[in-house]
């Protein structure tokens, strides 16, 4: 009976964990910016690891152009660090965005790994930073575009990989930030594409008004009241695993990603296109 029960147990994970994996829902967060001129619909896509959900991920565009956003964010991760790997269904998919949408993007810890390292990875980044950037997206890697009609600045930010790394916490001062990004202006509307949420508390001290993430996967299996089980950097129960969180004045909207890498989990946490209403 124990070895009926295990086995029954184990089979109800396994077809939540295949559901999950294959498909996504959407989730809206309202903000409001007193320093926004106007309102904007956005979309925050994130962690994608070169996932598809259906042929040319055509699901996927059919709801994002049910949504019918004014920006299209992409916060890093859209494919996976492999040797001899292939970043054609990330490509296709950014591209195909960037068709009709403006889309700013800002690297996650996989395209900054293949960008810092040719030897393992060859040009896949670059071939791929090519690519998107023919198509109009807005790469930004430590810079910054200004969208005067809105009083908004959109920030990339790429951090060191230090700031990744297992088990041990590394702190993050804002003089660092201002280093990479310069310091922004109060008067306008701050937006920081953040790949790793774990630094909120610095990018709010910086300046940011809405901080967008992702890098954690929801914590690839979510508990009731408890959250997300593990982060990447392999924390139970991380305080940042998918939600809207608030610091002062500053909202970070973190995304729970598409895909998955490595570890092919998700466990009551299905992928996620986020979309976040502000006026």
């Amino acid at each position: 009976m124990i070895f009926m029960g295990l086995l029954g147990l184990m089979t109800f994970f396994l077809a939540v964990m295949a559901a999950d994996c294959n498909r996504f829902v959407i989730r809206t967060y309202s903000l409001k910016i007193q320093k926004l001129k106007g309102k904007r619909r956005l979309l925050l896509l994130s962690d994608l690891h070169n996932k598809s959900f259906g042929k040319k991920n055509q699901r996927l565009l059919d709801a994002i152009r049910q949504i019918d956003p004014d920006m299209i964010l992409i916060a890093g991760d859209m494919y996976t660090s492999q040797k001899n790997g292939d970043t054609t269904v990330a490509g296709e998919l950014v591209c195909s965005l960037a068709e009709q949408y403006p889309v700013y993007y800002g690297n996650g810890n996989h395209e900054d790994k293949t960008r810092r390292c040719p030897d393992l990875f060859g040009s896949m980044y670059e071939d791929f930073v090519r690519r998107i950037k023919g198509a109009g997206v807005r790469h930004l890697v430590n810079e910054k575009v200004c969208i005067p009609e809105l009083n908004m600045d959109i920030y990339g930010l790429e951090i060191s990989r230090r700031y990744y790394g297992k088990f041990n916490y590394v702190q993050m001062d804002e003089s660092y930030l201002e280093s990479l990004l310069g310091k922004p202006s109060s008067s306008r509307v701050n937006v920081l594409i953040a790949h790793n949420p774990d630094y909120f508390e610095a990018y709010a001290g910086w300046g940011a008004d809405l901080v967008v993430s992702g890098h954690v996967h929801g914590g690839l299996m979510r508990l009731p009241v408890l959250g997300g089980v593990i982060s990447p950097a392999l924390r139970l129960f991380p305080k940042y695993d998918g939600g809207e969180f608030h610091q002062g004045n500053a909202a970070l909207i973190l995304g729970r990603g598409l895909g998955t890498h490595t570890l092919p989990i998700r466990i009551f946490n299905p992928g996620e296109l986020v979309v976040i209403e502000i006026n």
